[in-house]
């Protein structure tokens, strides 16, 4: 080999290890979520897809500002909320006009709209067109919530729906040279949805790879179930979720930055959380998440206003979950002189039929089981406890609510009022603040998700800093800056799931009332919202 050519391949190697050092030092990336405030008409205006288009253009123009304005802050990826471009008031009909035959990466790779495409031609995919043009233009990751449709023959295909054509509630992914790299159909349709999303046949695992880290992708309602979260976690080697969202607060444990962050913490990743703006329906909460916590939240409970969040990530090496949970053994009780002063009740927390026991000092050490969930905690109230009713609960069973899901849970909560009824009860009050705290359970999943939320009596505060999630255990070791308003434990036994029998309350109701309740609550919910 002639001195030149050892030369020249001496510079390649060089060049090569300069590069992966460089790859290997990095330590952070850039993300935005825009939490939209989206414009829409009434169902009864939308009467092509022409109206339709000039509805999600009005929402495009506001994607358009907010994408360059996160990109010259930094941001290598944007994620938008679900139904960000239209809204969900509407039937299976009029929601076909919002949407676009959108391809499948993985079998037609390379796709870039905005440059194989004219937007004037109207066999294109405008949307797609804009999507891929925004990314482009912006040398930016975007994630955005679409409508996409599957036209079938109902004679050939026996599960084509009856008007012909598959519709999915859909999230696609262009990369910064505007190509689609990922297109996923939402697996876990909530409630009303039903009636105007089909379901896929198969659940799909969707994910797509940055020089930042390795991205998985599912919606809303999906962050609830083991399929398709959890495997891309634990099999498809995911540490980072962009999440579309269109979320309803349901307090105390479904506040969405509360719920949102529990599930960044509990699993070790990052969750890029972007949520549909509608106080009026209490649907806002979006994020930017860690395993460590939130880097950035908001939480707008008063105006109609949409808001960008950008923030540094952390690149993460993704390790597997640790096992801290423990199976089921008998935990002390509380010694006699708690029990006589402690009072033991039952109460409803969205529905589930918790055990509950008061704090009935201003510090102890207090236990409640409910069935294989037991709940420890040991606490001090702040010098200046002010009072308000505060109890600790535990839950084992299934939750049937607005979908069916097993639980296992314990919970620190603050009640509406002095009566044991209301503890469990949505609620902006709290009125004490904790000087430590210790909350810890034992159950038969390992899937824990910690919660902590406090409050001025306005707004939610996730309280950073001010505690921390350890080997299983929420602690506070320090006052907290706000009162306590919940605490919790959320365990999810995912293998459960399909169990046929009711518990707490459900179990009082026939499967045929139940099965009322939720024709009835699709109806309600198509008409309301």
């Amino acid at each position: 080999m002639s001195r030149l050519c050892k030369c020249a391949l001496s510079l390649v190697v060089l060049l090569y290890v300069i590069i992966q050092v460089k790859c290997n030092a990095r330590k952070s990336y850039t993300a935005a979520v825009y939490e939209h405030a989206v414009f829409t008409l009434p169902l009864a205006e939308i009467e092509n897809k022409t109206v339709a288009l000039s509805v999600m253009k009005q929402n495009l123009q506001v994607y358009e500002t907010a994408t360059a304005e996160a990109k010259k802050k930094g941001a290598e990826i944007i994620v938008f909320p679900e139904d960000g471009l239209y809204g969900f008031e509407f039937t299976r009909e009029v929601f076909h006009y919002f949407t676009e035959d959108i391809p499948n990466p993985e079998t037609q790779p390379g796709w870039n709209p905005c440059k194989d495409q004219h937007p004037g031609d109207p066999t294109n995919t405008p949307v797609q067109y804009w999507l891929s043009c925004m990314a482009l233009n912006n040398s930016i990751y975007l994630v955005a919530n679409v409508g996409d449709v599957k036209y079938c023959n109902v004679k050939s295909d026996k599960l084509c729906p009856a008007d012909g054509r598959y519709q999915y509630n859909t999230n696609v992914v262009y990369d910064p040279e505007g190509r689609l790299v990922a297109r996923y159909h939402k697996q876990n349709l909530f409630m009303g949805e039903k009636l105007k999303y089909n379901q896929p046949h198969q659940c799909e695992y969707t994910t797509f790879t940055t020089p930042f880290g390795k991205f998985g992708t599912f919606t809303c309602f999906d962050v609830l179930f083991r399929e398709p979260p959890i495997s891309l976690v634990e099999n498809y080697g995911v540490d980072n979720v962009v999440f579309p969202t269109a979320w309803m607060d349901v307090l105390p444990l479904f506040a969405s930055v509360e719920f949102h962050q529990a599930w960044a913490m509990g699993m070790g990743v990052n969750f890029l959380s972007a949520n549909t703006h509608r106080a009026s329906l209490r649907m806002h909460g979006s994020g930017i998440f860690t395993p460590q916590g939130a880097v950035v939240y908001t939480h707008d409970t008063t105006t109609e206003q949409g808001r960008l969040l950008v923030a540094k990530v952390p690149i993460l090496k993704r390790t597997p979950i640790k096992s801290t949970y423990r199976p089921y053994k008998n935990m002390p009780l509380p010694t006699d002189h708690e029990a006589q002063t402690a009072i033991k009740f039952q109460a409803e927390v969205f529905s589930d039929l918790f055990d509950f026991v008061t704090l009935p000092k201003p510090s102890g050490s207090l236990t409640i089981c409910q069935k294989a969930v037991c709940c420890q905690l040991n606490y001090t109230f702040e010098d200046s406890h002010s009072g308000g009713l505060y109890a600790l609960g535990a839950f084992d069973g299934l939750h049937t609510r607005e979908g069916q899901y097993y639980l296992q849970i314990c919970t620190l909560l603050s009640c509406a009022n002095s009566s044991t009824d209301s503890c469990g009860q949505p609620t902006n009050i709290a009125k004490s603040r904790f000087k430590n705290l210790s909350l810890s359970g034992i159950f038969n999943t390992k899937y824990i998700f910690p919660e902590f939320l406090t409050t001025d009596g306005t707004g939610h505060d996730l309280a950073n800093g001010q505690w921390l999630y350890d080997d299983g255990m929420i602690k506070v070791n320090n006052t907290t800056v706000k009162p306590l308003l919940s605490a919790t434990l959320f365990g999810r036994w995912y293998q459960r799931d399909n169990d046929f029998y009711l518990t707490g309350a459900s179990a009082r109701k026939s499967p045929m009332v139940l099965a009322l309740n939720l024709v009835l609550y699709n109806v309600l919910f198509n008409l309301l919202y």
